[in-house]
């Protein structure tokens, strides 16, 4: 069991026995990636910091019952679920250079709008289709489609954490986008 594995375990095990403490220790290891993803979101510090702090609470509340697998990806959609509720709950024009509206226009082409649907049909086809099409993505391109549709990143920013040159990444992107459609489509889906 390596070193992340061990505190992720203690951290859930704190949650367990309703300690105070699990909250100090999970903001410990894991604040600094919450306030990433919901700044990539979110436009002010403010708002972000409201919404880490919503996501310990969150955390409080659903640990127990739930024992999560991976902590670290638990944590990641709570944030990101709360910071976007945030965002359409405000419905005000960001006031910095976020990503959110871009991304979601980029997707809008190729990602049918399940909000409409009458049962979860259309949702657990399209969150089947999108695991499969994920996983059939080599590393590298499954990591830049998740910085950018899941995590809000820039072009910029994937390309350099990456060592890409932002015209490949947006070549990868363009690609990957016209392949889910094509699936989508082939599916019924869309």
């Amino acid at each position: 069991m390596d070193h992340n594995q061990t505190a992720e375990t203690r951290i859930i095990d704190l949650y367990f026995a309703r300690s105070e403490e699990a909250i100090a220790e999970t903001a410990a290891c894991y604040g600094a990636y919450c306030k990433k993803i919901a700044g990539s979101i979110l436009c002010s510090d403010e708002d972000t910091e409201e919404c880490v702090n919503d996501t310990w609470l969150k955390a409080w509340d659903s640990i127990p019952p739930n024992r999560p697998h991976n902590l670290k990806a638990y944590l990641a959609k709570i944030t990101r679920n709360l910071a976007i509720h945030r965002r359409e709950k405000e419905r005000a024009e960001k006031r910095g250079g976020g990503e959110v509206p871009l991304v979601l226009s980029e997707l809008a082409e190729c990602v049918p709008d399940t909000s409409s649907a009458e049962d979860g049909f259309s949702k657990n086809a399209l969150t089947d289709a999108l695991d499969r099409f994920l996983g059939g993505l080599s590393r590298e391109k499954r990591v830049v489609f998740l910085r950018r549709y899941w995590y809000n990143a820039s072009v910029a920013e994937i390309a350099r954490d990456m060592g890409l040159s932002e015209s490949k990444v947006k070549s990868i992107l363009h690609r990957l986008r016209s392949q889910l459609k094509l699936l989508l489509e082939k599916e019924g889906i869309l």
